[in-house]
């Protein structure tokens, strides 16, 4: 008999500045004709760390 496993949340890093996040991904967007592409979300993760941003590791969003 097989048994059923339960998912673990998957922890990925997370933004802990949402609004800073928010705003360079904006620039990026505008930056960058593909997006999301690896150039891109690297761009975004330089920039984010450069202007103080820092990840933390999460599950991501809380779910209502």
């Amino acid at each position: 008999m097989a048994r059923k496993r339960k998912k673990a949340a998957k922890k990925r890093p997370v933004p802990t500045n949402p609004t800073l996040y928010a705003r360079v991904k904006e620039q990026a967007k505008r930056k960058f004709k593909v997006y999301p592409s690896a150039y891109a979300n690297g761009w975004l993760v330089k920039t984010y760390k450069a202007k103080g941003g820092r990840y933390r590791m999460g599950t991501g969003r809380k779910r209502k």
